[in-house]
């Protein structure tokens, strides 16, 4: 069951997906999420608030799921890269319509609250995977030290867009599956693309 709360969160994500911020009334998100008006200002004070709200609740998620990977000793260091980037591809996938707003944003966003929580959610995953390729070195898993800095890019770059050039790879493939059936092999393929790509640049040699 999800809160009151979550259910105007989910309603005004997709709205903010399609239309922007700008393009949403709250009107709008009231009616989606059937809700009376006066709740969204009940429960956020404004849309900005809301729009807010909503950034915060979703990179929240995506910490906690990085917290917990990092902190597990039963897997190596390239195993918790394997789960960090079949995590990250799980959410791109399912949450579609929260990283179609958050690209957008960092493009042109200007409000201030955004910026930081952008600004504080990356420097939280290069934090994540300094500390294990750190540790990755120190073990003998990794044999490479790549530009640290670069390595979130290179993961969320290419799974963002891989995930925005879906329709046009499926049309290039000639592909007449079932969308949901396309969606499933192709971020599976995604997975293990990006796991190659971070094999090669780790140094990570699967039999020694």
């Amino acid at each position: 069951m999800i809160s009151k709360e979550e259910n105007i969160l989910f309603a005004a994500e997709k709205l903010f997906a399609e239309k922007g911020f700008e393009g949403t009334s709250t009107r709008e998100i009231s009616k989606a999420a059937n809700v009376n008006i006066s709740m969204i200002s009940y429960y956020f004070g404004s849309k900005e608030k809301l729009y807010e709200k909503l950034v915060e609740y979703r990179m929240n998620e995506g910490q906690f799921f990085s917290k917990d990977i990092l902190e597990r000793t039963d897997i190596n260091e390239w195993e918790k890269i394997e789960k960090i980037v079949d995590q990250f591809a799980n959410r791109v996938r399912n949450h579609k319509c929260f990283y179609r707003i958050m690209q957008r944003e960092q493009l042109y966003t200007e409000n201030p609250q955004i910026v930081k929580f952008l600004k504080e959610t990356k420097m939280g995953f290069i934090s994540m995977y300094s500390k294990i390729l750190e540790s990755g070195i120190k073990n003998g898993v990794f044999t490479k030290n790549p530009a640290i800095y670069l390595l979130h890019s290179t993961v969320s770059g290419t799974l963002f867009y891989a995930s925005n050039a879906k329709s046009m790879y499926k049309e290039f493939l000639h592909n007449e599956e079932e969308d949901e059936v396309f969606d499933e092999r192709y971020f599976n393929e995604i997975k293990k693309h990006t796991k190659h790509i971070l094999k090669d640049l780790l140094g990570y040699e699967e039999n020694k």
